[in-house]
């Protein structure tokens, strides 16, 4: 089944901008393919958003490009080495496709690039929010980015 590139980015844009975190817009876009309900989803990537609960560490469109590989891809025993070796490999290509093309996987330094404080707390979601953020275009282009690794 081929991924729908542009209509997987144009997806989590659209979550984002209803209020999801980075790492919510982007699971809760390929939720269909995953089998899982919305609110399943949502829950198990809402602890991943802001850099990982808000401490600004890989960002939350990159660990939800990870968990979305993960359920469609990944293995699920221990003994699967080539398994193991394989999605790592996935994650690594797609991580650094995003850092090439921003100059950093990290929530902090992409924030900061902006000139947005990053603080450690939800900031409130208005329309200066959405102007100023570059998160609506990061989950844009990893959603694009994982439809790309799903199809090669």
């Amino acid at each position: 089944m081929r991924i729908d590139r542009e209509e997987k980015a144009a997806r989590a844009e659209a979550l984002f901008r209803e209020g999801y975190n980075c790492a919510q817009s982007v699971v809760l876009a390929y939720v269909q393919e995953m089998g899982l309900e919305m609110q399943t989803a949502a829950r198990l990537s809402s602890g991943f958003g802001g850099g990982l609960g808000g401490l600004r560490g890989v960002c939350g469109a990159v660990s939800g490009m990870a968990m979305v590989y993960g359920m469609l891809r990944g293995y699920d025993r221990p003994e699967e080495k080539e398994g193991k070796k394989a999605e790592y490999a996935a994650i690594q290509r797609m991580a650094e496709r995003f850092r090439e093309a921003e100059a950093a996987i990290d929530c902090r330094p992409l924030l900061e690039r902006a000139g947005i404080d990053p603080a450690n707390m939800p900031s409130e979601r208005d329309p200066e929010y959405y102007a100023k953020r570059p998160c609506p275009r990061l989950v844009r282009e990893a959603a694009a980015m994982l439809a790309d690794e799903l199809n090669a």
